[in-house]
């Protein structure tokens, strides 16, 4: 299980075979689940790589136990979502 922090806001969240699924908006430490914006515009993108935007109601929840792996750009999830 991958261990999430607010350090991986702004990164891009992949599936197991390298397709870009969103980008995360917001982690929560706490209960190990990262909100992911699925297809964000340039916009929102820009937005969360500098690490100021938020969750909002049409984010979806990632667990953290969901993610195989984390780089300095990107999470990388196991299962289908």
């Amino acid at each position: 299980m991958a261990v999430l922090s607010t350090e991986d806001e702004g990164k891009f969240l992949m599936d197991a075979q390298g397709e870009q699924i969103g980008i995360v908006t917001e982690v929560d430490p706490e209960e190990q689940i990262a909100y992911v914006e699925p297809d964000p515009d340039l916009t929102e993108a820009w937005v969360q790589g500098l690490g100021f935007g938020d969750a909002d109601e049409d984010d979806i929840e990632v667990a953290a136990d969901a993610i195989g792996t984390i780089t300095d750009s990107e999470l990388r999830v196991t299962v289908d979502l």
